[in-house]
């Protein structure tokens, strides 16, 4: 059977992590710059210990006033050592919980300036510990297969995307997507071009939609499996 990921962000502190990791199968979690705290990504770990969800290193500038949504000019060896820092605090806690950081994702600002930031993307590199990257295609998964690192495709079936491919702003009309039936079929549409799907979590309908997408994929004869 063809399988694909369904993944979801995590531990922000905004949404029913509990209700989310009973449909996703990998979990991107906060790790305190963006959004989180250590008993926040402690309970989501332990959580998705005990349900078999993967969980991945969600990585950002450090940006809590704006949810790491603003880019930010940080020096290459400054971020390399936030990344790592992200990284190995959640490293840490995780196996405390019993589960291991299998990827890691780049969050908001810098997951769209990494794209195609060279800098930005090795510090991002050079910080997490030669972890598999998510992410979409653009020098950050570039140079992580040019460095012989695991990279996995994603798409967003709950948002737009422009015609070159990227994901349009959120402030332009048609950039979030609010009905859950369109959503899960973008997912299936996304299937065949993608390792993982992504629902965002720090929506309101956020478990109504990742429940509409599972249901779609397993449909349409995919089996869900994390990363």
């Amino acid at each position: 059977m063809p399988h694909i990921d369904l993944n979801a962000d995590l531990g922000e502190g905004v949404t029913d992590d509990a209700a989310l990791l009973g449909v996703v199968t990998s979990a991107n979690l906060a790790c305190g710059y963006h959004a989180g705290s250590p008993t926040i990504m402690r309970a989501v770990c332990a959580e998705a210990a005990e349900r078999g969800v993967s969980v991945g290193a969600q990585v950002s500038y450090a940006d809590r006033e704006h949810f790491g949504r603003v880019a930010r000019d940080v020096a290459r060896e400054t971020l390399r050592e936030q990344v790592a820092d992200q990284v190995g605090t959640l490293t840490l806690i995780a196996g405390e919980e019993g589960v291991e950081v299998r990827y890691v994702k780049a969050h908001g600002a810098l997951y769209h300036r990494t794209l195609d930031d060279e800098e930005q993307a090795l510090a991002v590199l050079e910080g997490s510990r030669g972890l598999p990257v998510l992410g979409m295609p653009g020098r950050l998964l570039t140079l992580a297969v040019a460095e012989g690192r695991t990279v996995h495709h994603e798409g967003f079936p709950d948002r737009g995307y422009a015609e070159d491919g990227r994901l349009l702003p959120r402030d332009r009309p048609g950039a979030v997507l609010e009905d859950a039936e369109a959503i899960a079929f973008r997912a299936v549409e996304l299937a065949g071009t993608v390792d993982s799907v992504c629902v965002h979590g720090d929506h309101p309908g956020a478990v109504a939609h990742a429940r509409a997408v599972r249901e779609a994929l397993e449909a349409a004869g995919l089996g869900l499996r994390g990363l």
